[in-house]
């Protein structure tokens, strides 16, 4: 038997755990040595701990994809909690206007749009399906260099240990230490935005509805938790996002209850407090000879359709297939002919969602009383065309979609 292609995967969050199972669970996983190293602790998840801060709104064909992996019953019989309608509405209008977008999941059939997961409770389900599977885990070990070596790549990490690659898959977020290291360039695209997150009790019950409200500063979402608690993302200006970290906790629920208009009533804070400041990037290239960026690492989008994280996941799932089938025909997972597949298949994606929610976010933020008569008017276009709403919907889903 041939030696086994070395395959390194830097960053263990949801993507790069995600690309790292489907490997080992792949027909050719003999074929394969895979290790996963990340400078952090193991993330670790208990069914009593406070739901996290950091949440994603996974799409349906994202909880598919996990549970292929052997990952989603842990995370639903956990803490994950459905939802089956969203709302979308400007402040100018209400969010039972003519205006505001509808989507409910048995309009399609569906019986959820998608559900709302703390990421260390995925990170923690991946991570007990890879502990019974041939995976090296290295944790707490940051990478010092990362150097060509010939045709293949070696990495130094802290300690001393080296390992030489037939393949680097950067899976290490919007910094990542691989994509700087080979140098491939990422554009830049500064929002002026900050992201403020926290969780509240609403006075009203979620309904498993997701609501997001436009307003010039940028949306504010509210996304249901299992516990009837809401988890909110509200991108604003700097000074914004800074004024609601230092409020008490009265001024920050009037705060973000007039903010939501009131819609699920009068909110009360239910939790700690995040802020971090917003910028698309885009990596120039995705892939070199023995390199492949996935996820942030590669691209991270406004979170306003909370879209990141599927994007990741569907990365690491074309990813996974290329490096399968080139093995399957003969060929070296790490040649760049083989990798540029996976750029192929996914940078345009990437970029046209990247795109949407910078020009959507933009859209929403001018105070032309033309622009927004005439998005009152696509609102409203949209919400009676079936093919678009279904296309659209579809996107959202990371999957197919049927009507009856």
């Amino acid at each position: 038997m041939s030696k086994p292609y070395r395959i390194v995967i830097a960053g263990a969050g949801v993507t790069g755990l995600t690309v790292a199972a489907l490997l080992a669970r792949s027909r050719y996983s003999d074929k394969l040595q895979l290790t996963i190293v990340d400078a952090m602790a193991r993330p670790r998840h208990r069914s009593d701990d406070d739901t996290a801060l950091r949440v994603s709104a996974l799409a349906t064909g994202s909880a598919e994809l996990l549970r292929s992996i052997g990952a989603w019953d842990h995370v639903k019989n956990t803490r994950a909690c459905a939802y089956e309608c969203m709302r979308v509405w400007d402040e100018a209008g209400s969010a039972d206007g003519a205006t505001t977008l509808r989507f409910d999941a048995a309009e399609f059939a569906m019986p959820q749009l998608g559900f709302i997961v703390e990421n260390v409770l995925v990170q923690h389900a991946i991570l007990n399906v890879l502990d019974d599977a041939n995976v090296e885990l290295v944790f707490d070990t940051p990478m010092i260099s990362l150097q060509k070596n010939g045709q293949r790549y070696r990495i130094e990490l802290a300690g001393g240990e080296t390992l030489d690659t037939d393949l680097v898959i950067g899976a290490d977020g919007v910094r990542s230490f691989v994509r700087e290291s080979v140098a491939i360039a990422a554009a830049e695209f500064p929002y002026g935005q900050n992201a403020f997150v926290t969780h509240l009790r609403p006075e009203n019950p979620h309904r498993h509805t997701a609501w997001q409200r436009f307003l010039q500063d940028g949306p504010l979402g509210m996304l249901p938790l299992s516990d009837g608690r809401i988890s909110v993302v509200w991108s604003t200006r700097e000074t914004t996002a800074d004024r609601a970290m230092h409020a008490s906790d009265e001024q920050l629920g009037h705060m973000l209850s007039g903010a939501s208009d009131y819609v699920l009533g009068n909110l009360t804070v239910a939790g700690p407090r995040g802020t971090f400041p917003l910028c698309a990037r885009h990596a120039e290239h995705y892939v070199l000879p023995g390199v492949a960026l996935i996820g942030d690492a590669a691209h991270a989008v406004h979170p306003l359709a909370g879209q990141g994280a599927n994007l990741g996941l569907q990365d690491a799932a074309v990813l996974a297939d290329v490096i399968v089938n080139a093995i399957g025909n003969g060929e070296t997972p790490g040649d760049r002919p083989v990798l540029r597949r996976y750029e192929r298949a996914r940078r345009g994606e990437n970029a046209a969602m990247l795109h949407l929610m910078t020009g959507l976010n933009r859209l929403f933020a001018t105070d032309s009383a033309l622009v927004r008569e005439l998005r009152a008017i696509g609102m409203r276009l949209f919400n009676v065309s079936g093919p678009i709403r279904d296309h659209a919907v579809k996107v959202a889903l990371g999957g197919s979609l049927s009507r009856n």
